[in-house]
């Protein structure tokens, strides 16, 4: 139903667009947000440039690494070295940092309405900027858990004291042996709970939240609902931007918006249907609150 030939960029006047959006925000009976690295990138937590240099510098000088995410696919040689740049890679994006403006505006936006927040995201901005615990879904995983790398049972490790302790000790891009984490249950390393592969553990809290945003579509399927999608690219479509095609086609109540700098297009299928905006999403949201 959604082939490349069927769809199309927006080139329509952008206030003319905003006020469109502004509309649906506010007459909208159900706020689906979908997000994706395009808005954590617009709250300026980018994994490139100056703030990669600024934190990671001595890793670029010594292994060559240029950016933070080609860095967590880097072979070091030892654990120690992978958790030197591993505790530095979660402190800097989860814990040394506050909620980012695109993420506070949001929820200005629709904190008195009926959301629900489906992310790919992992860096907790959601929770920081204060939206609900119970109206989030993070599909992919959390900077601020472990688990164990072979998978050997369904739970996951709160790292936030361990990952503080490796950031202050760590010496010549290595942390002490004593602060490598292991399973306690079959003793095996732990790593990130970040899904890149079939290991990834889903515990008790991500079938619950998956469980929650199940119910909330299913509830509202007939209502005229707003599904907002915010900084989602190519890379993972199937988990939020081709269910919101769907969902879209299938309720002819339903909006679909897309707010992504170079990335705003839609099915023609629904084209009618959507609001689509090619700008910086910072931007959007500041004059969606104005």
């Amino acid at each position: 139903m959604f082939s490349s030939k069927k769809i199309t960029p927006f080139t329509e006047n952008y206030s003319r667009q905003i006020d469109k959006l502004k509309n649906e925000i506010e007459n909208a009976d159900a706020v689906v947000i979908g997000a994706g690295a395009g808005l954590s990138a617009s709250a300026g937590f980018t994994y490139s440039g100056e703030r990669f240099e600024k934190y990671f510098f001595d890793f670029r000088i010594k292994y060559g690494i240029t950016d933070m995410y080609s860095g967590g696919f880097y072979p070091f040689g030892t654990p120690e070295e992978y958790w030197a740049w591993w505790s530095r890679h979660i402190y800097f994006n989860r814990y040394d940092t506050e909620a980012g403006k695109p993420y506070v505006d949001l929820l200005s936006l629709i904190k008195d309405k009926d959301y629900f927040v489906i992310t790919t995201n992992v860096d907790h901005q959601f929770q920081l900027a204060g939206f609900d615990k119970k109206r989030l879904f993070y599909t992919q995983g959390d900077y601020g858990l472990w688990q164990c790398s072979k998978a050997c049972h369904d739970k996951t490790y709160d790292n936030e004291e361990t990952v503080r302790k490796m950031v202050a000790q760590q010496e010549n891009m290595k942390i002490s042996s004593e602060l490598l984490p292991y399973c306690p249950v079959c003793g095996a390393p732990m790593t990130m709970n970040l899904r890149c592969d079939d290991k990834f553990v889903q515990d008790s809290g991500w079938y619950a939240a998956a469980a929650r945003y199940d119910n909330f579509i299913r509830s509202r399927k007939d209502l005229h609902i707003l599904f907002l999608e915010l900084g989602v690219g190519a890379n993972t479509p199937a988990i939020i931007k081709y269910p919101f095609w769907q969902m879209t086609a299938n309720n002819p109540k339903a909006i679909y918006a897309c707010i992504n700098l170079g990335e705003a297009i839609c099915p023609k299928a629904i084209e009618k249907q959507s609001v689509c905006i090619n700008a910086d999403i910072k931007g959007i949201l500041e004059a969606l609150k104005s």
